[in-house]
């Protein structure tokens, strides 16, 4: 058993969508959550830089004594998740567009994947995507410009459903059953694309995955935590209103950090 918290980052509020997840299925862990604003959007940097950024990132919730870290960002995943388990000593959960469901259960055998150009050009995307591209038409889509509109709380503005249009219609005329979301700021956007996409169109995201993930591992390790009042501490390196506004449901603690 182990009352340390979980850590989790992002380049920006997306994660908060795992980390939901997360902390439904496990009500009882503590966390520790940075949000990366500043740097938003991850999938618009070099690889060399997403490296960096996470590895500032893990040091920091290290030193807040976290026992696992999530890596809650498709696209710091595909770029820097390797090297973070071979050059430090916790356990590391990271985040995958879910291609492996979509082209199994798929009956068009035509499947979306609307994730960042971060991701799409990674070379762990590139080979999950191999893994399960037979016989399966896979329609690649990087999502330019979603990421700063939901870091700025557009979620349902007029620009973000024109972007999503442009984006989609392709894949729709193509005729695919199952979208992938490849980003963790993408399933704050569900609600508008269920307005897109025919009600045939089964729509994927990661977040369930990796807190059942995270459970196992926790389990594994033996260091779950024990039945308790938990604690959650948010840490934004912007302004924080938009992290914020994100987690009104939620008994957490919202701050600005200069990092």
């Amino acid at each position: 058993m182990s009352t340390k918290p979980i850590g989790v980052f992002d380049s920006g509020v997306g994660g908060t969508s795992i980390w939901k997840e997360i902390h439904k299925l496990l009500p009882f862990e503590n966390s520790i959550y940075l949000a990366d604003s500043k740097n938003a959007p991850y999938g618009e940097k070099s690889a060399d830089e997403i490296l960096a950024l996470s590895i500032k990132n893990t040091e920091f919730l290290l030193k807040q004594n976290c026992k696992l870290i999530v890596v809650a960002c498709n696209t710091a995943t595909t770029n820097a998740i390797a090297y973070l388990r071979n050059n430090y000593d916790v356990p590391f959960i990271g985040i995958e567009p879910a291609i492996k469901p979509a082209a199994l259960n798929s009956k068009s055998k035509t499947i979306g994947v609307l994730a960042t150009k971060g991701t799409l050009s990674s070379a762990l995307f590139n080979s999950t995507s191999k893994s399960y591209s037979e016989g399966i038409l896979i329609i690649e889509q990087d999502g330019e410009g979603l990421v700063p509109l939901i870091e700025a709380g557009q979620v349902h503005s007029k620009n973000t459903k024109d972007l999503l249009l442009k984006y989609l219609n392709p894949m729709i005329n193509k005729g695919m059953d199952h979208l992938v979301l490849g980003c963790t700021h993408y399933p704050y956007l569900i609600p508008v694309i269920k307005d897109i996409v025919p009600s045939n169109v089964q729509i994927i995201d990661s977040g369930e995955a990796v807190a059942r993930q995270t459970k196992n591992i926790l389990e594994k390790l033996n260091i779950a935590a024990p039945v308790q009042v938990s604690k959650h501490q948010f840490y934004s390196n912007t302004n924080s209103k938009s992290l914020k506004d994100f987690l009104l449901d939620y008994d957490v603690t919202v701050d600005y950090l200069d990092f």
